[in-house]
């Protein structure tokens, strides 16, 4: 199983304040904000694939993206 969070790599990736280029990322880490994949890419005896799901950063905690408005 992998955990991927597009949140993590686009904070790495922030361009200069005020350019247009910024205004697009804002809105693309907002997006991106508190959502995940687990990607499962072997299992013996079951499917693979992605699961989305919801992030809780300040626990470090993942829940099913349906029931983030729990």
């Amino acid at each position: 199983m992998f955990v991927y969070r597009e949140e993590y790599y686009l904070k790495n990736k922030e361009p200069k304040p005020g350019t247009q280029e910024h205004a697009t990322w804002e809105r693309e880490l907002q997006g991106a904000r508190g959502k995940a994949e687990v990607i499962i890419a072997k299992q013996r005896h079951g499917p693979t694939g992605t699961v989305a799901m919801s992030f809780q950063g300040e626990f470090t905690r993942f829940f099913d993206l349906a029931r983030q408005s729990d």
